[in-house]
């Protein structure tokens, strides 16, 4: 992705940065306005979505760290209006562990709009529409 001159774009991308590699609770919180939500629009993983506050956000990323041995978020393009980020990402995570019929070392992958809105320089809301590409079952021993 091109560089942005737009602040928020830029912590937009750090944001997903940290995210990436397991940032702890102080790091990812530092990008959150403490009245922050995200909402995850129903998708595969979440077929009801989901709707987390700051704690439930950091609580989330905590446990994605005990299932991936490795994740990525790789913005693609970035678009700022005022206070207000949409963002492409195509993510990746590689399972450490089974989970729900897959297997260990089994890579995931997601396209991925985010509108983020800003307040004070942090993140006060988060709309992911998230696309999974087709979860294959690990074959059966």
């Amino acid at each position: 992705m091109m560089e942005s001159s737009h602040p928020h774009v830029r912590t937009a991308v750090r944001y997903h940065q940290a995210v990436s590699r397991f940032a702890g609770p102080e790091e990812l919180s530092a990008f959150l306005h403490p009245e922050s939500v995200h909402t995850q629009l129903p998708n595969t993983l979440f077929p009801d979505g989901t709707v987390r506050d700051v704690s439930e956000v950091v609580a989330a990323a905590g446990q994605g760290a005990s299932m991936l041995a490795h994740q990525d978020f790789e913005v693609r393009n970035a678009v700022a209006e005022g206070d207000q980020v949409a963002l492409e990402v195509v993510w990746s995570g590689t399972l450490s562990v089974p989970v729900a019929g897959l297997a260990a070392g089994q890579v995931l992958r997601a396209h991925i709009a985010a509108f983020l809105e800003f307040r004070d320089g942090r993140i006060i809301a988060q709309r992911n529409y998230d696309c999974y590409e087709r979860l294959t079952p690990a074959p059966r021993e």
